[in-house]
């Protein structure tokens, strides 16, 4: 396209949504592939109006590894894998004081929301009522908000969660359809939707999204956009992929600041009303960076004790997002 051509694209892009319409993903394709500069600074600048449309408020959460290591699945990514040999941490249910102590220092941080994640296809039996009875205990004890990320649950799983007071899950389809069978051969994303539309029903709002810079394309970050609108999520996370050594991603060449940013927009004109969240793999971006992803679409964020990626500290984040001109 022209520049004359993709200026007109990002305009009607913007009137579509305007309008209270949802992109195609003919749009949305077509967004990807802007070319000149122009092109892309009216993609980014659409993306921070609808942002700034969102409010001011920042939408925070943290979260606990209520279980590390030892997972059965194959998820190239992932420390957390059995067949990796990545010198992860490993151990099984959580100490329930350790837990209710982060959650304590988490609310008394500001944090809206306290989350439970457990490595493995999924948490069973025992384990989960656990997992239950601390997060009921959170609740009850600090008020904050609870939600868990517990992988592959059943209905009967799922309502037992809602009972102990979570009310938001979390399912990542991590990567685009077109290429999630190159990293994981375990479960499949169907898997992955039948547990959320589950969630859905039993009364669950949902989060989902996944983890940018694991070798596809961008045309594919797209289709992941697209695809999670069968989630039907009010949270995505968008992670970055650090390279951890043991792994098949280990040498994975880092995605560009440059790409990121593009990424979150792209996700921002996807889901106009979702709250679009900094997860894991931050840590290495420089501050013009983040600055420029709240601008153009992040309004939440994940702080705290983010599995095995180490990122800054709920003061530092604070400070962050407030220079941004978000109340934390």
């Amino acid at each position: 396209m022209t520049k004359e051509e993709e200026l007109a694209a990002v305009k009607a892009a913007y009137d579509i949504i305007d309008g209270g319409r949802m992109l195609d993903d003919a749009a949305l394709y077509d967004l990807a592939e802007l070319e000149t500069a122009e092109g892309v600074k009216a993609l980014l600048d659409t993306a921070a109006d609808l942002t700034r449309r969102l409010g001011r408020n920042f939408d925070s959460c943290s979260i606990v590894n209520a279980r590390s290591g030892r997972c059965s699945e194959d998820c190239k990514w992932c420390a957390q894998a059995s067949r990796f040999h990545t010198g992860c941490a490993t151990y099984d249910i959580v100490d329930r004081h350790e837990a209710l102590a982060q959650a304590r220092h988490n609310k008394a941080g500001g944090i809206k929301r306290f989350s439970m994640v457990a490595s493995g296809r999924s948490v069973k039996g025992k384990a989960l009522d656990e997992i239950c009875d601390i997060l009921k205990e959170v609740k009850e004890t600090t008020g904050i908000e609870t939600c868990a990320s517990l992988g592959l649950l059943n209905r009967e799983e799922l309502e037992k969660l809602y009972a102990s007071g979570a009310r938001r899950y979390h399912c990542n389809l991590e990567t685009a359809p077109s290429y999630f069978g190159h990293l994981c051969s375990t479960h499949t994303q169907d898997d992955k939707l039948a547990t959320i539309a589950t969630a859905r029903e039993v009364g669950f709002a949902v989060c989902s999204g996944g983890i940018i810079g694991m070798g596809e394309t961008r045309r594919q970050r797209v289709e992941l956009a697209i695809k999670l609108r069968e989630a039907a999520p009010v949270s995505i996370p968008i992670n970055i992929l650090s390279p951890i050594p043991g792994t098949p991603l280990e040498n994975t060449p880092l995605i560009s600041e440059d790409e990121i940013v593009r990424t979150v927009a792209l996700f921002r004109l996807a889901h106009p009303s979702v709250e679009l969240r900094f997860a894991g793999g931050r840590a290495r971006l420089s501050e013009e960076c983040l600055a420029e992803c709240l601008r153009v679409g992040l309004n939440g964020g994940i702080t705290g004790d983010l599995l095995t990626t180490t990122v800054s500290t709920i003061a530092s984040d604070k400070a962050m997002v407030e220079k941004a001109g978000y109340i934390f």
